[in-house]
């Protein structure tokens, strides 16, 4: 039998045909690294999957390209698709139809489909985010009592502010019901315990580590709060869920404590400047009041001995003195709103109790609010106006 002579593109289309009816090609699974990443103004995406020892060349149509994967050189995934020839050129590539992240692929790809949901609701507009309170008196911490979150907002704000009253709820932050306790947090400040401003968050971790701040219902628990919450879940480059649909994100909790709290020194450093504003705006005016009074009567006065006579003296020096009266009650009462001012300034400074004759005891760098933390023996630090003095506790009565 004679064998007919093929033309090149029939051998391709047939190498073609023969990858496709191949039941393993035409569905196929290949775990490999990306390189020769490429996206092309078409939208169609080629890249090369290798390991050690081969390689291959892919494509992903657009309509199949997930850009919420944010793909690059080195990303390791599993690439499910079917192997063809390209009949134009006779080489073979892979067509890649779905993709997951290797280790955490699924969970990311899940973390993906849940923001886009919560998004398209409108959980994380902007219009609902409610404004973090300048001056609280109180802030609740959702976190564990015994990680590093908690230590570090008690740090930054007894630093920054330290007449604001930090309440903790002990919560899991990671494995079983963790979910449920950090909700718990959430709801026991807005219903029985309120605060000014709500702060969650935990340290860094792995996906799976902070996979609890990525539940739907905690979310909506969160967009439902009355209560401002900041989000200062892991490190700087970490996202969840609960960073979207808090009303304020922070990248580490120290940062969390910062955008809760005013400055202090900053707010007495402002008092002094506004202070100084006003007596500089008030002191201009005067002078330039009486430079343009002192004007009008020099005016005045080269007509005054020429047309007025008499009485008319008398009448000159009644307005004077109006207009006297009238710049001198203007100082007073710019004078009594500043002094008003600075009342209501000095109010704010939690060292002004010292000038009243009142001091602050401390045992461990913590301040003393009732006997129950103390006890016989114990060693204290008494902060008084001038000074401080180190004690021990000889003997407690209660009131």
């Amino acid at each position: 039998m004679k064998i007919r002579v093929l033309e090149v593109s029939e051998v391709n289309e047939y190498i073609k045909k023969v990858f496709l009816d191949d039941p393993i090609l035409n569905s196929v699974k290949i775990r490999g690294e990306i390189s020769n990443f490429k996206i092309h103004s078409s939208g169609h995406v080629y890249l090369t999957l290798k390991d050690n020892k081969s390689r291959i060349r892919c494509m992903i149509y657009r309509s199949d390209y997930n850009k919420d994967l944010k793909l690059d050189n080195g990303s390791k995934i599993v690439a499910d698709g079917y192997i063809s020839n390209y009949v134009s050129d006779g080489s073979y590539q892979l067509y890649i139809k779905n993709i997951s992240l290797e280790g955490v692929g699924n969970l990311y790809l899940e973390f993906l489909k849940l923001k886009d949901k919560l998004d398209k609701e409108g959980l994380f507009s902007s219009y609902h985010k409610k404004p973090i309170p300048r001056f609280p008196k109180s802030i609740g911490v959702v976190t564990s009592e015994t990680g590093a979150v908690i230590r570090d907002i008690i740090n930054v704000v007894t630093r920054r502010y330290p007449k604001v009253d930090i309440k903790l709820f002990p919560a899991l932050v990671q494995g079983k019901g963790s979910v449920s306790s950090l909700i718990e947090g959430i709801n026991f400040f807005n219903q029985d315990h309120p605060v000014d401003t709500i702060i969650i968050g935990r340290g860094g971790g792995s996906l799976e580590e902070l996979w609890s701040f990525n539940d739907e219902g905690l979310a909506r628990v969160i967009f439902a709060s009355a209560i401002p919450v900041i989000s200062a879940v892991g490190h700087e480059t970490d996202f969840t869920i609960c960073d979207f649909v808090s009303d304020e994100r922070a990248p580490t909790p120290s940062a969390a404590a910062e955008i809760a709290t005013p400055n202090l020194a900053d707010l007495l450093r402002d008092q002094d400047l506004m202070a100084k504003r006003i007596s500089n705006s008030i002191n201009n005016r005067i002078i330039l009041e009486k430079h343009r009074l002192r004007s009008s009567i020099d005016r005045f006065s080269q007509y005054a001995d020429r047309y007025i006579l008499g009485d008319r003296y008398m009448a000159l020096d009644r307005i004077y003195d109006k207009m006297d009266s009238s710049f001198t009650k203007y100082i007073e009462k710019k004078r009594e709103e500043m002094n008003i001012y600075g009342t209501r300034m000095s109010s704010l400074n939690p060292f002004a109790i010292f000038d009243r004759g009142y001091s602050i005891a401390q045992k461990d760098g913590r301040i003393l609010s009732t006997i129950e933390d103390i006890d016989q023996g114990d060693r204290l630090k008494i902060n008084l106006k001038d000074g401080n003095i180190d004690c021990q506790v000889l003997d407690i009565e209660a009131k």
